[in-house]
């Protein structure tokens, strides 16, 4: 058991104190002994135990010289974990030359030592006693962070060590280990810690040069492949990462102009990521010449490459494929996105929601925990082939016998740690260093740490031919990446409004959706609040799904719907659920929900920062409670879709109608919404399908909120009269 001892002071030092009470001894009692019986063999009643109470001292604070002499008490004290965590973070404080002159040159020096703990003992027990303290310290010092002796050209520090060790442990071990450790830092060309990305032509090889990706090119390399590859470079870049530069007071000084060479192990893995988005756009938008097909199957490999990393537990490659895909310039690509098969959004839906930002992204942080050391991923997915699918490569993985280690996105830990070290003081009373704010980042670190150590699990072979691919790609700024989404999708409204090619793109997509739901946009942006329109034609709030019916001025797409019927499962998922998209302001009708929930896509063509990924669960408190929907009558609103006689049902217009709402004003807006002229309203009639062989009529001046059949779907048909 365990009970507060208080806090001790000493000159230079704050001390937390644990009383610890432990069994010492059991023993036969009296009439177990005359029995012959032995105290471990006996149960409880016929034993005698006996406890003591230890006492740990663990630093709280204190000065530098205290802290480097509490490495060598530290044992003593029963705080076992001390020098592990004061050589993750003494850096923070301290220079490795300060440090490793105060353990040599005053606790070091034999003659002059006056070593508390062994003061009672003679000559030659002190000695060895502190001998060991200090070769202790030293060899955990090169087993952990050899890195900081690192110093080219002079390695002044690793000389002094090794000056040390010969005066005072000749012939030793550690002699011979910091003589090898020197010829290696020596033999080694210094260099710099760099991705595996190019970014300028000197890094390539002779006559290659930087170069949009060839699509063919890319759709040529496995997804396992890619994945494996991504792993490969994002691997070798983690494992080199130097614990102490992700410190807060250490990585948040990178902006400063002196610092510009500050952390590399980081800015290399930061660097790599960045490739990876990049390189995502690049493929997607780099050829102008694309189909809607081309470019939708394009999305769709890049979503089966991050569940090939999800599989591999490599959560860096996979969040940055996945904001890549939630970035500007491509989830408001809708057209392209229409095309993208309801399985494999239902995958991209599944991935992007382990990135949450609720709950200070609690989903990742839980399951990057549960498979840090896990042998493989512990996949769950709602959609039941993407589940066969998942389970089946993972049973390919465990036949194989290969374990996989675990990738994180170190974003999470530098964050962590930039708060940590905003939050808690440097120095307390007294200008002691706060070393309990050093041991609450040492839990960051050691999860770190633990990470990399599960990196060496991984056997993976590097492809040249990808790695030389991924090197020459040249990345789109984000103006470049911006301008080419605009012309992508500009084309795609042509080609699509074009009379001769409206019907044979219906027949198409609607081909395309057989059986599958529609596009999901994949993200929402900020909304800004304005007053929400009634009937009249005024301007609607932006978050409100049919915002897009008051603005007749901009260009209208065609509104694609699955042909499936209504009581399909996958309406109970919000990104399952039968979405048609209303093209007019970028804006969605949604079956279930409101436009607040996960994978809504609100005003996705203004107001948009550029580079900016806007947060997935963000709605403002401006956005009303109950916005109206489609299939359901809430609050005296609803949304009707609304086809044009003679065309397709999947081609649609999604509209807002209000409990005061009768047939002409709804037949005036259906006709502006499909660019027909609206003073024709005596020459059309609206009714709702009821089945395929039933029509609900209304009466002319009847109200259709009213009116209309709620059991059954709210479509519409706008026909001309005989």
């Amino acid at each position: 058991t365990f009970q507060d001892g208080g806090e001790e002071v000493e000159d230079g030092a704050v001390y937390n104190v644990t009383l610890k009470k432990v069994q010492i001894q059991q023993a036969a009692n009296k009439g177990a002994r005359w029995l012959g019986g032995e105290g471990d063999q006996l149960p409880p009643e016929h034993t005698v135990r006996q406890y003591e109470t230890s006492k740990i001292r663990a630093i709280k604070a204190g000065t530098l010289e205290k802290l480097v002499e509490n490495l060598l008490t530290a044992f003593g004290d029963a705080d076992f974990s001390y020098i592990s965590i004061f050589l993750a973070t003494y850096r923070a404080f301290a220079s490795p030359r300060a440090v490793l002159e105060l353990l040599l040159d005053r606790f070091g020096n034999l003659e002059t030592s006056s070593h508390g703990e062994v003061a009672n003992l003679n000559s030659l027990e002190s000695e060895m006693v502190l001998r060991a303290e200090i070769a202790s310290v030293l060899r955990a010092w090169l087993d952990q962070c050899s890195e900081d002796f690192r110093e080219p050209p002079d390695y002044l520090c690793l000389l002094k060590l090794l000056d040390y060790l010969k005066n005072n442990m000749p012939n030793s071990d550690m002699e011979s280990r910091v003589q090898n450790l020197l010829k290696q830092f020596q033999n080694q060309e210094v260099e710099a810690v760099d991705g595996f990305c190019s970014t300028s032509s000197s890094d390539l090889v002779d006559g290659e040069e930087l170069e949009i990706s060839n699509p063919e090119e890319f759709s040529s390399f496995q997804d396992h492949v890619v994945a494996e590859q991504l792993t490969y470079m994002d691997v070798m870049l983690f494992r080199r990462v130097v614990p102490y530069h992700c410190l807060g007071s250490i990585w948040s000084q990178r902006d400063k102009k002196e610092n510009k060479n500050l952390a590399p192990t980081v800015r290399a893995t930061i660097t790599q990521f960045n490739a990876v988005t990049k390189c995502v756009i690049s493929t997607i938008l780099g050829t102008r010449e694309l189909k809607i097909q081309q470019r939708a199957k394009i999305i769709e490999k890049w979503i089966n490459i991050a569940h090939e990393c999800r599989i591999l537990k490599n959560f860096s490659s996979l969040r940055a494929i996945i904001s890549a895909l939630q970035s500007n310039s491509i989830y408001r690509l809708k057209t392209t996105w229409m095309c993208v098969s309801k399985d494999i959004l239902l995958m991209y839906e599944e991935l992007s929601d382990i990135f949450s930002d609720h709950d200070n992204y609690l989903t990742s942080r839980e399951l990057l925990m549960k498979e840090a050391t896990s042998k493989f991923a512990n996949l769950d997915s709602s959609e039941k082939e993407n589940q066969k699918k998942s389970q089946k490569r993972l049973q390919l993985q465990k036949n194989k016998g290969v374990m996989q280690g675990t990738v994180p996105y170190l974003g999470t830990f530098l964050t962590d740690l930039i708060m940590l070290d905003t939050a808690l003081q440097d120095y307390v009373e007294g200008g002691l260093i706060n070393f309990e704010k050093r041991r609450r980042e040492f839990e960051v670190i050691a999860q770190i740490k633990l990470l990399q150590s599960s990196c060496n699990s991984y056997c993976l072979i590097p492809d040249q031919k990808f790695l030389q691919w991924f090197k020459r790609q040249r990345h789109l700024t984000e103006e470049e990446s911006y301008k080419l989404s605009r012309e992508a999708e500009a084309a795609a409204d042509t080609n699509i409004l074009s009379p001769k090619s409206q019907k044979s793109m219906v027949k198409r997509i609607s081909t395309l959706f057989l059986g599958t739901d529609v596009f999901t946009p994949p993200k929402e942006q900020p909304l800004k609040s304005s007053p929400v329109g009634g009937s009249s034609g005024e301007s609607t709030d932006s978050a409100s799904v049919s915002s897009c019916e008051f603005n007749h001025s901009e260009t209208e797409d065609v509104c694609v719907t699955p042909v499936s019927s209504p009581e399909d499962p996958l309406k109970k998922s919000s990104v399952g659920s039968d979405k048609g998209y209303d093209s007019d302001k970028g804006s969605i009708s949604s079956d279930k929900g409101s436009a607040s929930s996960k994978g809504s896509l609100l005003d996705a063509g203004s107001g948009l920062d550029s580079g900016s990924i806007p947060s997935r669960d963000s709605v403002p408190s401006s956005v009303p409670k109950a916005l109206p929907v489609y299939n359901r009558q809430s609050e005296g609103s609803c949304i009707i879709r609304v086809s044009m006689d003679g065309l397709h049902a999947s081609v649609y217009k999604s509209i807002l109608i209000t409990n005061q709402d009768r047939i002409p004003d709804v037949t005036q807006r259906a006709l502006l919404k499909h660019n027909l002229e609206p003073d024709a309203v005596e020459d059309y009639e609206l009714v709702q399908v009821i089945s395929e062989d039933k029509e609900l009529v209304f009466p002319r001046d009847a109200n259709l909120f009213y009116g209309m059949n709620s059991h059954v779907n709210f479509d519409f048909i706008l026909r001309r009269k005989a």
